[in-house]
């Protein structure tokens, strides 16, 4: 495909990846284990940037991203290899202000997708669908971990790491929340309480 028929983000993220290249310097030695040993699972909300918020380089730690940064199973598959094949020894679960999971609920989003299974939008009276009628009712058994408390749903994630039988106990799990409006990380100290090691 020639690049005049690529789309114009293709373009940008290649000739971004090309700088980037130019200057990897010894980066190619960067051992697999993360340095710093730890690791963030965290909300891809395009708004977090865990380097930045969490001072990481490059080989510092493992960065686990979904929506709402939940305690999936595939969340725990990625932390436990984390821990046992690459050494990681704390684990930071952390959610943040304004999360898009905060916006609507499992009704909603199998609703959403039983209509059009095009892009939604959102207003003051909800979400809405805008596409056409070609949706699936399979959205209606996922549960899509939707969140109604942050606070609550860091403590749920902490505890249900710390409650699987793959985790080892003297691993430290931390529950935070990132503030998109001032950049603080804040503790919730009831999930720090649940993933202490023992």
């Amino acid at each position: 495909m020639s690049n005049e028929t690529k789309s114009k983000v293709v373009n940008e993220v290649v000739k971004a990846n090309m700088e980037y290249a130019n200057n990897f310097g010894d980066k190619a030695n960067i051992p697999m284990p993360p340095g710093r040993k730890f690791s963030i699972l965290t909300c891809m909300d395009a708004r977090l940037d865990p380097a930045k918020y969490a001072g990481l380089a490059e080989g510092d730690a493992h960065v686990i991203r979904n929506a709402g940064g939940r305690a999936t199973d595939d969340a725990i598959r990625s932390l436990v290899i984390s821990y046992k094949l690459l050494g990681t020894r704390e684990w930071f679960v952390i959610h943040h202000t304004d999360c898009g999971m905060l916006t609507f609920t499992n009704e909603i989003m199998g609703d959403l997708l039983s209509q059009s299974l095009k892009p939604a939008t959102v207003d003051e009276n909800g979400w809405h669908d805008t596409g056409a009628e070609d949706g699936t009712n399979e959205g209606r058994f996922i549960n899509w971990l939707t969140i109604s408390d942050n606070e609550k749903s860091v403590i749920e994630d902490v505890k249900r790491i710390r409650e699987n039988s793959m985790v080892p106990n003297d691993i430290a799990i931390y529950g935070y929340i990132y503030d998109c409006h001032t950049g603080k990380l804040n503790e919730i100290s009831q999930a720090t309480e649940v993933g202490r090691p023992s």
